[in-house]
């Protein structure tokens, strides 16, 4: 889950009292509520983890209060150089609208993606919201507008959830979607999510768990494995399940098609079992940021080396960043990702058109 520390911009000694009282008061609030879970779990039993990774050894993160400490210190993570000025590519939202021939890809932001492909509209983890968070007053905010509204969308087929964490499913996001002109999109989420979809009111919803398969409008939708955790209140990590997407054409469909969405990972041989069975992809949505520092985000969220192993290891023809640019969820800048991503291509000797960082906005054709 993401921290609801709003995300200093600047040091505390460059930053003026009011704003350094405010902000120490914000750290405080975050670190008492989220260190209630280490409270939780010494002074009362914690429920039983129904799920844990399949390749992971010990703790998914460490100590949240040490982590706070070094942002506060620290003064992190800095701003970005544009000043949180992000272009955003304005989508020809009526050529989406009746496109059902050409499959795209179009980042709305953060890791919401809008798929076209084989006439169905999907969505990735759909969040509109301005905060990440449980509360509206603080949490996590949004630096960049989503780059469609909702009526600029097409009519939504399938939406894909990875998790249940603030920025993956968004509550008012998904309502608004169930609510959606010409009916409600299919919702395709972990095991345990459907009972939460359906206490709001969300009833055309499948829960799938790791390596099933669901079929909608001619394509298969596979669940699968990624490291990562679960938790949206005090008491239920690792209660429901977490993974990515698998989407590939029928069996005997020509030409064969596929995309991949990572959802939010750190880097495990799950990669390797997903190629095996799937690879090659056309496409894959990868993550990129929310990683700094290594200590506490290494087993939870990948750096853009070890995106770029996930590129390799599912074969991907072409990837797509994900997971940066939109919320401040960790220590790096927000424009650092996809400077860091360009070199460790660099390094891998992959061509860079094979793994781009995207505009807020801007579509691709695969």
């Amino acid at each position: 889950m993401s921290s609801t520390e709003p995300s200093p911009s600047v040091s505390s000694a460059q930053t003026p009292p009011s704003k350094t009282r405010r902000r120490l008061r914000w750290a405080l609030f975050a670190a008492l509520l989220m260190a209630s879970y280490g409270c939780y779990r010494a002074y009362i039993s914690p429920p039983p983890p129904l799920y844990k990774n399949n390749y992971l050894q010990g703790d998914i993160g460490g100590s949240f209060l040490k982590w706070q400490w070094e942002r506060l210190t620290q003064g992190l993570p800095k701003p970005p150089a544009n000043g949180y000025h992000f272009p955003i590519v304005k989508a020809d939202a009526g050529w989406l609208q009746a496109n059902r021939k050409v499959s795209t890809a179009t980042w709305i932001g953060h890791a919401t993606v809008l798929v076209q492909m084989r006439g169905l509209n999907i969505l990735t983890d759909p969040i509109w919201s301005e905060r990440a968070s449980p509360f509206t007053f603080m949490g996590p905010q949004r630096k960049v507008p989503p780059a469609l509204d909702y009526a600029q969308l097409p009519h939504i087929d399938v939406v894909l959830i990875s998790h249940n964490h603030y920025d993956h499913l968004d509550k008012d996001t998904v309502l608004k979607l169930n609510q959606q002109a010409g009916g409600a999109p299919l919702f395709l989420v972990p095991l345990g999510i459907k009972q939460w979809m359906a206490d709001i009111g969300i009833t055309n919803v499948q829960e799938l768990g790791w390596w099933d398969k669901t079929d909608v409008g001619g394509l298969a939708f596979n669940f699968v494995p990624v490291q990562h955790w679960s938790a949206r209140a005090l008491n239920d990590r690792f209660q429901t399940l977490w993974g990515g997407w698998a989407v590939t054409t029928a069996v005997n469909a020509k030409p064969a098609q596929s995309f991949f969405f990572a959802g939010d990972t750190g880097y495990s041989r799950d990669f390797e079992d997903i190629g095996k069975r799937f690879a090659p992809f056309d496409l894959a949505l990868l993550p990129i940021g929310a990683y700094a520092p290594r200590w506490f985000m290494k087993a939870q969220h990948v750096d853009p080396g070890e995106a770029v192993k996930i590129h390799q290891n599912v074969h991907a023809k072409r990837s797509i960043a994900i997971h940066w640019g939109t919320f401040e969820l960790a220590d790096e800048s927000l424009d650092e990702p996809p400077r860091a991503l360009a070199e460790e291509l660099k390094k891998a000797h992959i061509p860079a058109a094979d793994f781009v960082a995207l505009e807020h906005g801007e579509m691709v054709r695969f």
